[in-house]
Protein backbone atom coordinates (compact mmCIF):
# COMPACT_ATOMS: atom_id res chain seq x y z
CA UNK A 1 0.00 0.00 0.00
CA UNK A 2 3.10 2.34 1.08
CA UNK A 3 6.27 2.36 -1.12
CA UNK A 4 9.46 4.38 -1.41
CA UNK A 5 9.91 6.03 -4.93
CA UNK A 6 13.50 7.52 -5.69
CA UNK A 7 13.18 10.45 -7.88
CA UNK A 8 15.46 13.03 -9.59
CA UNK A 9 14.06 17.07 -10.55
CA UNK A 10 15.95 20.20 -10.97
CA UNK A 11 14.68 22.32 -7.96
CA UNK A 12 14.82 26.53 -7.66
CA UNK A 13 15.00 27.41 -4.14
CA UNK A 14 13.29 31.13 -4.07
CA UNK A 15 14.89 33.61 -2.04
CA UNK A 16 12.57 33.83 0.72
CA UNK A 17 13.85 30.47 1.48
CA UNK A 18 17.71 31.26 1.52
CA UNK A 19 17.57 31.70 5.00
CA UNK A 20 16.30 28.46 5.80
CA UNK A 21 19.45 25.47 6.07
CA UNK A 22 19.42 24.07 2.62
CA UNK A 23 17.72 20.77 3.03
CA UNK A 24 14.88 22.29 5.02
CA UNK A 25 14.50 24.92 2.24
CA UNK A 26 14.53 22.06 -0.70
CA UNK A 27 12.00 20.08 1.38
CA UNK A 28 9.71 23.00 1.29
CA UNK A 29 10.00 23.47 -2.44
CA UNK A 30 9.61 19.41 -3.04
CA UNK A 31 6.63 19.46 -0.77
CA UNK A 32 5.02 22.19 -2.80
CA UNK A 33 5.48 20.59 -5.79
CA UNK A 34 4.61 17.16 -5.33
CA UNK A 35 2.50 16.50 -1.97
CA UNK A 36 -1.11 15.05 -2.48
CA UNK A 37 -0.47 15.31 -6.51
CA UNK A 38 -0.28 11.95 -8.52
CA UNK A 39 3.34 11.56 -9.53
CA UNK A 40 3.38 9.65 -13.73
CA UNK A 41 6.13 8.49 -15.25
CA UNK A 42 5.49 9.70 -18.51
CA UNK A 43 7.58 7.48 -20.90
CA UNK A 44 6.33 4.54 -19.76
CA UNK A 45 2.70 5.63 -18.80
CA UNK A 46 2.85 4.69 -15.46
CA UNK A 47 1.36 5.97 -12.57
CA UNK A 48 3.47 5.55 -9.31
CA UNK A 49 0.87 6.70 -7.06
CA UNK A 50 -0.27 9.13 -4.87
CA UNK A 51 2.52 11.50 -2.73
CA UNK A 52 1.98 11.74 0.43
CA UNK A 53 5.50 12.94 2.21
CA UNK A 54 9.22 13.67 1.22
CA UNK A 55 11.14 10.62 3.20
CA UNK A 56 15.01 11.65 2.34
CA UNK A 57 16.95 14.23 0.47
CA UNK A 58 19.81 12.29 -0.68
CA UNK A 59 21.91 14.74 -2.10
CA UNK A 60 21.80 18.20 -3.70
CA UNK A 61 24.25 19.65 -6.22
CA UNK A 62 24.37 22.83 -7.78
CA UNK A 63 23.45 26.01 -6.48
CA UNK A 64 23.92 27.90 -9.53
CA UNK A 65 22.49 31.41 -9.88
CA UNK A 66 21.18 32.24 -13.69
CA UNK A 67 21.52 35.59 -15.13
CA UNK A 68 18.78 38.10 -13.83
CA UNK A 69 17.06 35.58 -11.31
CA UNK A 70 18.46 35.74 -8.26
CA UNK A 71 17.36 32.36 -7.44
CA UNK A 72 19.75 29.10 -6.81
CA UNK A 73 18.96 26.09 -9.03
CA UNK A 74 19.87 22.36 -7.43
CA UNK A 75 19.87 19.20 -9.27
CA UNK A 76 17.65 17.09 -6.39
CA UNK A 77 17.92 13.34 -5.89
CA UNK A 78 14.74 12.54 -2.75
CA UNK A 79 13.16 9.84 -1.69
CA UNK A 80 9.14 10.07 -1.47
CA UNK A 81 6.35 8.59 0.44
CA UNK A 82 3.77 7.04 -2.26
CA UNK A 83 0.41 6.06 -1.51
CA UNK A 84 0.20 2.70 -4.27
CA UNK A 85 -2.36 0.32 -3.38
CA UNK A 86 -3.13 -2.52 -5.96
CA UNK A 87 -5.94 -4.18 -7.18
CA UNK A 88 -6.99 -6.85 -4.89
CA UNK A 89 -5.41 -5.69 -2.03
CA UNK A 90 -7.67 -5.70 1.33
CA UNK A 91 -7.30 -2.36 3.35
CA UNK A 92 -9.12 -1.28 6.37
CA UNK A 93 -10.93 1.77 6.49
CA UNK A 94 -13.20 3.77 8.12
CA UNK A 95 -17.32 4.72 7.29
CA UNK A 96 -17.01 8.13 5.62
CA UNK A 97 -20.56 8.50 3.84
CA UNK A 98 -23.33 6.92 1.89
CA UNK A 99 -26.25 7.68 -0.60
CA UNK A 100 -28.10 5.99 -2.77
CA UNK A 101 -25.02 5.22 -5.33
CA UNK A 102 -23.22 3.44 -2.57
CA UNK A 103 -20.40 3.98 0.05
CA UNK A 104 -17.81 6.41 0.50
CA UNK A 105 -14.73 5.12 2.56
CA UNK A 106 -11.82 6.91 4.75
CA UNK A 107 -7.99 6.68 5.43
CA UNK A 108 -7.47 9.52 6.93
CA UNK A 109 -5.07 11.22 4.80
CA UNK A 110 -7.24 9.64 1.73
CA UNK A 111 -11.08 10.00 1.26
CA UNK A 112 -11.35 9.17 -2.50
CA UNK A 113 -12.65 5.15 -1.83
CA UNK A 114 -15.87 4.66 -3.29
CA UNK A 115 -18.19 1.16 -2.96
CA UNK A 116 -20.87 1.10 -5.75
CA UNK A 117 -24.41 -0.43 -4.67
CA UNK A 118 -23.52 -3.44 -6.77
CA UNK A 119 -20.60 -4.41 -5.00
CA UNK A 120 -22.37 -4.07 -1.43
CA UNK A 121 -22.99 -7.69 -0.25
CA UNK A 122 -26.98 -8.84 -1.22
CA UNK A 123 -30.22 -8.55 -0.28
CA UNK A 124 -29.57 -5.04 0.40
CA UNK A 125 -31.66 -2.35 1.20
CA UNK A 126 -31.13 1.43 0.90
CA UNK A 127 -33.08 3.81 3.62
CA UNK A 128 -33.14 6.87 4.86
CA UNK A 129 -30.58 7.48 8.04
CA UNK A 130 -32.82 8.11 10.97
CA UNK A 131 -29.20 9.99 12.78
CA UNK A 132 -29.03 12.18 9.90
CA UNK A 133 -31.55 13.44 7.78
CA UNK A 134 -29.13 14.28 4.70
CA UNK A 135 -28.03 10.52 3.77
CA UNK A 136 -28.79 7.92 3.63
CA UNK A 137 -27.74 3.86 5.09
CA UNK A 138 -27.19 0.53 3.58
CA UNK A 139 -28.29 -2.65 5.08
CA UNK A 140 -26.96 -6.16 4.52
CA UNK A 141 -30.12 -8.53 5.12
CA UNK A 142 -28.40 -12.16 6.00
CA UNK A 143 -30.49 -15.18 7.35
CA UNK A 144 -32.96 -12.83 8.77
CA UNK A 145 -30.70 -10.51 10.13
CA UNK A 146 -30.24 -6.82 9.57
CA UNK A 147 -26.57 -5.43 9.27
CA UNK A 148 -26.00 -1.94 8.87
CA UNK A 149 -23.25 -0.38 7.76
CA UNK A 150 -22.00 2.83 9.58
CA UNK A 151 -18.85 4.58 11.51
CA UNK A 152 -19.56 2.19 14.26
CA UNK A 153 -16.68 0.05 13.43
CA UNK A 154 -13.25 -0.22 10.42
CA UNK A 155 -14.39 -1.32 7.05
CA UNK A 156 -12.26 -3.81 5.29
CA UNK A 157 -12.74 -3.44 1.26
CA UNK A 158 -11.05 -4.98 -1.44
CA UNK A 159 -9.39 -2.74 -3.87
CA UNK A 160 -11.44 -3.56 -7.38
CA UNK A 161 -9.93 -0.26 -9.46
CA UNK A 162 -7.32 2.41 -9.08
CA UNK A 163 -8.46 5.28 -11.77
CA UNK A 164 -5.94 8.68 -12.30
CA UNK A 165 -8.26 11.34 -13.55
CA UNK A 166 -7.17 13.61 -16.14
CA UNK A 167 -6.56 17.27 -13.97
CA UNK A 168 -9.89 19.69 -15.73
CA UNK A 169 -8.92 22.17 -17.51
CA UNK A 170 -12.03 24.15 -16.38
CA UNK A 171 -14.12 24.06 -13.38
CA UNK A 172 -17.12 25.26 -11.78
CA UNK A 173 -17.60 27.11 -8.54
CA UNK A 174 -19.72 24.37 -7.25
CA UNK A 175 -17.75 21.65 -8.82
CA UNK A 176 -16.34 19.27 -6.26
CA UNK A 177 -12.73 19.43 -4.69
CA UNK A 178 -10.47 17.76 -7.83
CA UNK A 179 -9.36 13.85 -6.74
CA UNK A 180 -6.51 12.91 -8.54
CA UNK A 181 -6.76 9.04 -7.44
CA UNK A 182 -10.06 7.52 -6.94
CA UNK A 183 -10.35 3.85 -5.94
CA UNK A 184 -13.44 1.89 -6.51
CA UNK A 185 -13.46 -0.93 -3.93
CA UNK A 186 -15.93 -4.14 -3.22
CA UNK A 187 -17.24 -5.63 0.21
CA UNK A 188 -18.85 -7.95 -0.96
CA UNK A 189 -17.20 -10.96 0.07
CA UNK A 190 -16.16 -13.00 3.16
CA UNK A 191 -14.02 -10.79 6.04
CA UNK A 192 -15.40 -7.73 3.77
CA UNK A 193 -17.57 -4.80 5.04
CA UNK A 194 -17.34 -3.99 9.04
CA UNK A 195 -15.73 -6.31 10.78
CA UNK A 196 -18.07 -6.35 13.33
CA UNK A 197 -20.08 -8.99 10.50
CA UNK A 198 -17.26 -11.49 11.37
CA UNK A 199 -16.49 -11.38 15.24
CA UNK A 200 -19.06 -13.82 15.84
CA UNK A 201 -18.10 -16.23 13.18
CA UNK A 202 -14.34 -15.90 14.60
CA UNK A 203 -15.80 -17.00 18.05
CA UNK A 204 -17.80 -19.66 17.06
CA UNK A 205 -15.10 -21.27 14.58
CA UNK A 206 -13.00 -21.22 17.77
CA UNK A 207 -15.19 -22.88 19.41
CA UNK A 208 -15.70 -25.51 17.15
CA UNK A 209 -11.82 -26.23 17.15
CA UNK A 210 -11.86 -26.60 21.04
CA UNK A 211 -14.14 -29.48 20.77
Amino acid sequence: MFCLSELEDTVRVPPDLLKLPLEVAIKKVLQKLFLDKVFSLTFFLLSIGLCLFIYDIKSAEGGFVLPGDGAPTYKVVFIIVVFRPFVGEVIAARFKESDSNGLRLTLGFFEDIYVPAPLIPRPNRCEPDPCNRNQMRWVWIFEEQEYIIDDSYQINFRVENISYPPVPTERAEDAKLFAPMVITGAIDDDGLGPVSWWEGCSERNNEDDDT
